[in-house]
């Protein structure tokens, strides 16, 4: 297999490199627009230092480009192989249209059944079925505009339609930010913050600032992301619920995400520990999907201390993780690739490649599609003089 640093143009290094040289900066130059060392940026250009989130972050900003960008998302020869791109269309279009259903279609289900497709779709999502999540949503879309006009009249039959309505937006959003079709994660998302308010159900409403904060995140606008946790808060008062507690520590776990790959250590510890007392009272919990509670804390644990290039405090958080049997998959896969990630760069290859290896076998499409992946996958390609037959066949098959 060629060298990856000519064989994948896609990668974080190579990208930054390109647009420093379109935009005619110098090392220095970038250096200090994005206040990062040039030394550094040296060694994340030619693949020698993983580039961290808050100095993805940052350099992305210096460089008047989206953090996807520089991933390289979405991966486009892989997506026109699978003809996701064709597969998603269609859902782009319910939405535009989501307002001025066709004249001549059916008139909605019972809501019994379309939330009975609702929690279908639901299930796949954790599986991480993309492909036929997106089969499925167009006329679910339609059929839930229809829905929502039908039951105008205020009571529980119209916020359960728009609770319908704000979820299978929100499977949507998920699916396109997943492979990486942005503009139509945000559309998704925008429609969401239509419904949720409609729901009846204020944690719905403080979910979709857990979801737009990630696109916030995705523009570079860590700040932002932080700001909508915060807002969230303030918006979802603590009735004592199990449910709301878990939604409340589930955002203050995306606000230590945030706090960590913008560089803020302090306050993603603080968040970190306040979750961590919320996760004590709710024990382990998987309403609205977010698997929230003790374990999920771990993770997120992990994931910081990568953010933070501290691999050894990863990799000891994450040697007393057991994941139960029926763990969500997406969030097994997420596990499995943080922990590839710091094996990589504290050289335990081997360990990485298993790591890999249990990603894909826990959600393969998640897998295949991510980022993080393809950085790790790349780095394993420089690192060995001679490529194993199980990395090459693995590079193959995530594109790297």
């Amino acid at each position: 297999m060629p060298d990856t640093a000519s064989a994948a143009p896609e990668r974080i290094g190579a990208r930054i490199r390109e647009f420093r040289a379109i935009r005619d900066y110098s090392l220095s130059d970038l250096g200090r627009r994005a206040h990062v060392s040039p030394s550094l940026l040296s060694r994340i250009e030619t693949g020698q230092r993983a580039a961290t989130e808050s100095v993805l972050a940052s350099v992305a900003r210096a460089l008047a480009v989206k953090v996807s960008v520089l991933r390289g998302q979405p991966y486009i020869q892989t997506l026109q192989k699978e003809q996701l791109d064709a597969i998603l269309t269609p859902v782009s279009t319910a939405f535009d249209d989501w307002d001025l259903p066709p004249d001549d279609a059916p008139p909605p289900r019972p809501l019994d059944a379309i939330e009975g497709d609702v929690g279908h779709l639901y299930n796949l999502r954790v599986k991480a079925r993309f492909t036929e999540i997106a089969d499925f949503l167009p006329g679910l879309i339609s059929e839930l505009a229809l829905a929502t006009q039908l039951h105008a009249t205020p009571g529980r039959d119209r916020e359960r339609a728009y609770a319908a309505q704000a979820e299978i937006c929100r499977t949507a959003a998920i699916v396109a930010y997943r492979i990486g079709y942005m503009d139509l994660a945000r559309l998704a998302l925008s429609r969401m913050g239509v419904a949720a308010p409609q729901s009846g159900d204020p944690r719905q409403v403080a979910i979709e600032r857990y979801e737009r904060a990630q696109m916030a995140a995705d523009s570079s606008r860590l700040d932002r992301g932080v700001s909508l946790m915060r807002h969230a808060l303030r918006e979802l008062d603590d009735d004592g619920t199990r449910q709301t507690r878990a939604v409340r520590g589930t955002l203050q776990l995306r606000a230590a995400t945030l706090s960590a790959r913008g560089g803020d250590e302090s306050s993603a510890a603080d968040w970190i520990g306040e979750a961590a007392e919320l996760a004590e009272r709710t024990g382990e919990t998987r309403d609205y999907a977010l698997a929230f509670g003790p374990l999920n804390v771990r993770l997120h644990e992990i994931s910081a201390a990568g953010d933070q290039s501290d691999y050894d405090q990863a990799l000891a958080v994450a040697s007393g993780v057991r994941l139960p049997d029926d763990y969500p998959p997406t969030r097994a896969a997420h596990f499995w690739i943080d922990k590839a990630n710091a094996e990589t760069w504290t050289a335990q290859q081997d360990e990485a490649l298993k790591s890999l290896l249990a990603a894909r076998s826990a959600s393969p499409q998640l897998t295949r599609y991510h980022h993080s992946v393809h950085e790790t996958v790349a780095t394993l390609l420089r690192a060995r003089p001679r490529v194993s037959d199980d990395l090459r066949d693995y590079a193959l098959w995530c594109g790297v």
